[in-house]
């Protein structure tokens, strides 16, 4: 059974480490965008690539539009949520699956 707890604690430590590299790409792409970078740029089109599919949707679910687009905010709170939420919650299941303590 231990083998399985320590499955799921992995799983949720890979899953923080991967909110955590998409929280930092979320953040420079939003920075980047203020200065009206070169779209042919391979670094901003990876950027606009990895963050726009899902940034997309935000937009689209918001009843109103405001001169500044605070679609990456919302998108971070989310983020935020989930890691408090989700890999804790992953975590202590793992550790209750063990028997041991947190």
């Amino acid at each position: 059974m231990f083998l399985i707890a320590n499955l799921i604690i992995a799983l949720a430590n890979i899953l923080d480490i991967v909110f955590t590299i998409y929280t930092f790409i979320i953040v420079i792409a939003a920075v980047i965008s203020w200065v009206n970078p070169d779209p042919y740029n391979p670094i901003v089109r990876f950027l606009y690539g990895v963050t726009e599919p899902v940034l997309r949707p935000i937009r689209k679910l918001m009843p109103f539009r405001l001169p500044v687009d605070i679609s990456p905010l919302i998108l971070l709170l989310i983020i935020f949520f989930l890691q408090k939420f989700l890999v804790a919650s992953l975590v202590e299941l793992g550790y209750r699956i063990k028997g041991g303590l947190l």
